[in-house]
């Protein structure tokens, strides 16, 4: 089995972030890149879903507030069916308010400090944010990460080359920060994003499905491998799988497209 340093180069000795070497480590022992976006309305669906393709998977991306028929308890079924399958919980909860706020918005009836991993948070209310979150895990005594979206997919978003640098100077010196939102439906985008953020922190993609074009409500999307191959560390697939006539099937595509592309990639770097 080859080692991390061979696996992702620079990334694996120069991420600092313990849930950045967590993540390498579960993608090299899964083979599989996949984020899994499980943006599914019942507490049963996500734990059959979860249950189906979690070999295939290094993380589950929830939206929480989705979740129609959500009580703390039972969503214990959800948090033990990932750990179960060795996967992160990435609340994809896209934060945006001061630090007091969002401190106070990691607990509430979702209580997600208490099981979230990993969250997302914009940059736009100004740094504090990010020590808001952390303070929220320092509450019940746990250790998280952020991903704060550095570019969007979607159509007519507002997330300039200004922004986008603001957010990583804001990242880079945070030891919250694990990395960044890129756009996976832009190569060149990824490519530029890679190149300001460095090899010390990871960047994960939404916006990618193996079939590549325009999308609902103007969501566009591109290939995974030019993704991965781009710089991304993380493909965030939603109905390419779970909307696939066989879920388990596409997982494994999209976890051999994306595991193709970072051995490729690291060969080549």
């Amino acid at each position: 089995m080859m080692g991390g340093q061979e696996v992702w180069g620079a990334r694996w000795k120069n991420c600092a972030n313990p849930l950045s070497h967590r993540f390498m480590e579960i993608a090299m022992e899964k083979q599989s890149l996949v984020v899994l976006a499980a943006d599914l309305k019942t507490i049963s669906s996500l734990v059959k879903l979860i249950e189906l393709v979690g070999p295939h998977i290094s993380a589950l991306k929830t939206h929480v507030d989705m979740v129609e028929d959500f009580d703390i308890e039972e969503w214990e079924k959800v948090v033990s069916c990932a750990k179960k399958h060795n996967l992160l919980l990435f609340e994809d909860r896209k934060f945006a308010d001061i630090g007091k706020i969002t401190k106070t918005q990691m607990g509430g009836i979702y209580d997600i400090r208490s099981w979230a991993d990993l969250v997302t948070a914009h940059r736009i209310s100004g740094p504090d944010i990010v020590d808001g979150i952390g303070a929220g895990w320092s509450d019940v005594q746990r250790v998280g990460g952020v991903f704060l979206l550095a570019q969007m997919s979607s159509r007519g978003n507002l997330l300039t080359k200004k922004y986008t640098e603001e957010t990583i100077k804001t990242g880079k010196g945070s030891p919250h920060v694990v990395g960044y939102i890129g756009n996976g439906s832009s190569p060149e985008e990824i490519s530029l994003l890679r190149k300001e953020v460095g090899d010390n922190q990871l960047i994960w993609t939404p916006g990618v499905n193996l079939a590549i074009g325009e999308g609902e409500l103007g969501q566009r999307y591109g290939n995974p491998y030019d993704a991965i191959m781009s710089g991304s560390d993380g493909i965030i697939v939603g109905s390419g799988i779970h909307g696939a006539d066989d879920p388990v099937s596409s997982a494994k595509m999209y976890a051999k497209e994306s595991w193709k592309a970072l051995i490729e990639r690291d060969n080549d770097g």
